[in-house]
């Protein structure tokens, strides 16, 4: 059983390295043939295009008839991806798995997975709460972490905000910073707060600035702390 394992991992290995077209490479880590490297190019027309992927992937002794592990080990951003750990939700790395499918193949539909994200049975529900509350939004940030941790070139008007890593916009995060708030304390209280797209419709101003007021008070022209005692 394991001899027909290593001949089917080998063999796929090999399939991958003559198939140039694809452009999915696999790669063994330390020469053992059950701890792999996969990679393919963010697909085109997406935020994720001009990028390069890597995930790792674990062979378990079931294999073919046990589904492959494989997490992101580049950080991207997606509903179907955690953030934080890289690991994915696709029915074919779980129930759905099948002996079937290949390392390529399944490779393959991770790269799928980066044009049709499905936002309702999502890995990272803040990145999913993101993609539906504002489409424009979620993608700014996705290619900025692109750009950021995948390669992927920076656009023509240059290096994204710390905003927009954060999937707000310019505007929402100066309306608080005018009246004197930090910068950093506002990016994390309106991304707490889902302050993105429509939402923000329904968030009043004066209720982000009650939450902000007792965490960072007033900063005066002068970079000057002025809280109340």
């Amino acid at each position: 059983m394991a001899d027909a394992r290593l001949r089917r991992v080998q063999k796929e290995i090999k399939a991958c390295q003559v198939d140039k077209h694809s452009q999915i490479s696999i790669e063994m880590v330390d020469d053992n043939p059950f701890h792999l490297i996969g990679a393919f190019p963010g697909p085109a027309d997406t935020p994720y295009e001009g990028g390069y992927y890597e995930i790792d992937i674990v062979i378990p002794d079931g294999y073919p008839f046990e589904a492959v592990k494989m997490k992101f080990i580049t950080k991207v951003y997606h509903p179907n991806v955690s953030s934080a750990s890289g690991a994915i939700c696709l029915d074919i790395l779980k129930d759905k798995w099948s002996p079937v499918l290949t390392l390529k193949s399944t490779l393959i539909s991770l790269q799928s997975l980066l044009c049709s994200p499905e936002p309702n049975d999502p890995q990272d529900a803040e990145v999913a709460k993101h993609f539906l509350s504002s489409r424009e939004s979620f993608n700014a940030t996705a290619r900025y972490w692109a750009q950021t941790y995948a390669q992927a070139p920076n656009r023509p008007s240059g290096t994204a905000s710390d905003a927009e890593l954060a999937g707000l916009s310019e505007a929402s995060v100066r309306k608080f910073t005018d009246m004197g708030f930090d910068r950093t304390t506002v990016i994390a209280t309106l991304k707490r707060l889902n302050y993105r797209g429509n939402n923000i419709t329904n968030i009043n101003e004066n209720t982000v600035s009650l939450i902000l007021l007792p965490a960072v008070g007033r900063v005066d022209r002068g970079g000057v702390n002025t809280r109340s005692t």
